[in-house]
């Protein structure tokens, strides 16, 4: 009896692996899905910006204009849905965006890029959109053996379809074709939403996780990557710095990951309330209320899902702001999240709810366009990850000990405050460290210490002999200000001997800056692509001397930020000598 019950359960079990694990995630934890995340283009790691109830030409333009008006940084503008006919067959509704070529490129001449949301599905009823009854589009893609399953049609949140077959080369063809209509714009990129997760088939009340293509039986986690991997290529085939926006983990759905890594320049988590944990979340009898999923779902989630992705391997990973629904925005949160997304691969700025941060506080307002322009700033930095990650090395986010802490390359700590109070735990790794907003004072690693952070400030820590590169053209983070212009930054903090290098984002041409630490003396040397720089080193006090290249320069030393300026447009060689 004992052998007949165990038999009976492997065999179980083997069936609910072919039928359920298999098709969810993969061959053995799918390691062949995951190669090195590509080569994310400059331009996806400054500033992006959306939203979600207007949908419409006009109030984009007023937003952008706000923006520009107040001086906050925005590169990309995100259109979420409806903007087209009908899902998806990428005709631009042109009530809502009238005149879409020239619209388009007049974007572009203002120096933005574009993203526009997409599915797999051809729906036969579309929500939201100016054509909802689509049974000709639908009828038309069956017929002519363009979807799975013969058409099998599944409803999802947006409507009522059937999933393309890339496996099928003329129906990849056919919706190539149709997505001309927008890709003759110029468009920079798709944000690929998650349909491909809902494929499957209904046997009764069980999914059957697997259907039939052009190229036989294809379970859920291959069409996931057919999905994303054949929308990332097309889009490069048009636009060379071309991006997907794909979905990277979710809280426990698929928990190797949404899109794989090496289809994958640009990652989101989603989606999230405006909501924290706050006192105002506490009802009369002290129990946290209207907080889904175990309590975190809204900023503690986002964090959490971030640093789940980081760890997976995921390289440019961000959220929604403040979240992406809910009834209102708190004013703490939205600060709060903002300066967590600073640091995060992905600045991502939209969702429902007010986004002209001019129409909500001051407070607001100006604390979130600094942090938004550091996060702009930090380019460089950021990029330099991008290089490594896709060569196999370190990727920006990696999570380290202390409740949601992460390196943020190699030289920042960061330990997200993520509930509405200003004390926070912060603990160090090994090393030496000095605070961010106040790095006069070095600190000994291996502790563990509560410190209270103003809403003017974020738990980010710098580790003693960082060197980090820095494009500035405001004044709004203090490091520089518009005379930084055309100029990189490098901020170094010297200990022992290190080495930083950055990239020209076109060909990745590396420029190379080393610094050791003497005795009586500091020397510097760049070596790479010539790049005209200010090197701002902290230092205690004054040299006497700087050389570079054998011949004495000026400097400038400021006291009150233990700082001394180097600036230099052209070079022979590149090394600098300073005396003290």
């Amino acid at each position: 009896m004992l052998k007949i019950v165990g038999y009976s359960t492997v065999v179980l079990l083997i069936l609910a692996y072919f039928l359920f694990v298999l098709p969810f995630w993969g061959i053995p934890f799918n390691a062949q899905r995951h190669g090195n995340p590509p080569l994310t283009p400059a331009w996806a790691l400054e500033c992006w910006l959306w939203e979600d109830d207007k949908n419409t030409a006009a109030y984009e333009d007023s937003l952008l204009a706000g923006y520009a008006q107040h001086d906050i940084p925005v590169r990309t503008l995100l259109i979420d849905s409806p903007w087209s006919l009908r899902y998806n067959d990428f005709e631009v509704d042109t009530l809502r965006y009238p005149k879409p070529a020239q619209w388009f490129k007049g974007l572009e001449e203002k120096g933005y890029r574009v993203v526009l949301w997409m599915t797999s599905m051809v729906d036969s009823y579309s929500k939201d959109t100016r054509l909802s009854t689509s049974q000709d589009f639908y009828q038309n893609a069956k017929q002519r053996g363009y979807l799975v399953g013969n058409g099998n049609e599944i409803k999802w949140w947006k409507g009522k379809g059937g999933f393309i077959d890339y496996a099928n080369p003329d129906a990849r063809n056919w919706w190539q074709g149709l997505q001309k209509n927008v890709l003759q714009y110029g468009i920079d990129g798709w944000k690929l939403d998650g349909t491909a997760t809902l494929f499957r088939q209904q046997i009764g009340f069980l999914p059957f996780l697997y259907q039939k293509t052009h190229s036989g039986w294809m379970s859920t986690r291959q069409y996931m990557d057919w999905y994303y991997r054949e929308e990332y290529a097309n889009g490069l085939r048009h636009n060379p710095e071309f991006v997907t926006l794909g979905r990277a983990m979710d809280r426990w759905f698929h928990p190797e990951g949404f899109a794989p890594i090496d289809a994958s320049p640009v990652n989101w988590v989603g989606d999230q309330k405006h909501h924290w944990r706050s006192p105002e979340a506490l009802s009369s009898n002290g129990k946290e209320k209207d907080i889904a999923l175990d309590g975190v779902q809204g900023f503690e989630s986002a964090i959490q899902s971030i640093l789940r992705s980081a760890k997976r391997g995921y390289n440019v990973i961000g959220s929604d702001i403040a979240g992406f629904s809910g009834d209102s925005i708190p004013p703490r949160l939205y600060i709060r999240w903002a300066q967590f997304s600073t640091f995060c691969g992905l600045f991502l700025n939209g969702g429902h709810g007010e986004r002209a941060l001019w129409k909500r506080s001051a407070q607001e307002l100006e604390i979130i366009r600094r942090f938004s322009w550091l996060h702009t700033e930090l380019v460089p930095y950021m990029y330099s990850y991008v290089v490594s990650a896709h060569r196999g090395g370190t990727r920006l986010q990696q999570p380290t000990e202390g409740k949601y802490h992460y390196m943020f390359g190699d030289h920042l700590l960061v330990a997200p405050i993520y509930q509405d109070q200003l004390d926070n735990e912060v603990t160090l790794p090994a090393g030496k460290w000095r605070y961010w907003f106040n790095d006069h004072e070095l600190l000994e690693g291996n502790t563990k210490f509560a410190k209270r952070f103003p809403l003017e400030e974020f738990p980010v820590y710098i580790k003693e002999g960082s060197i980090i590169p820095l494009r500035i053209e405001r004044a709004y983070t203090g490091i520089g200000d518009s005379t930084s212009r055309n100029y990189l930054t490098w901020l170094v903090y010297p200990a022992g001997s290190n080495e930083f290098s950055i990239y020209d984002p076109q060909n990745q041409t590396p420029t190379t800056l080393r610094v050791a630490q003497h005795a009586t003396c500091l020397t510097l040397s760049l070596t790479g692509k010539h790049v005209p720089h200010i090197l701002a080193i902290h230092a205690a006090k004054a040299p006497k001397t700087v050389t570079l290249d054998g011949k004495i320069i000026t400097f400038r030393f400021e006291a009150h930020k233990q700082k001394l300026y180097l600036k230099t447009d052209t070079y022979s060689v590149g090394n600098y000598q300073i005396d003290y």
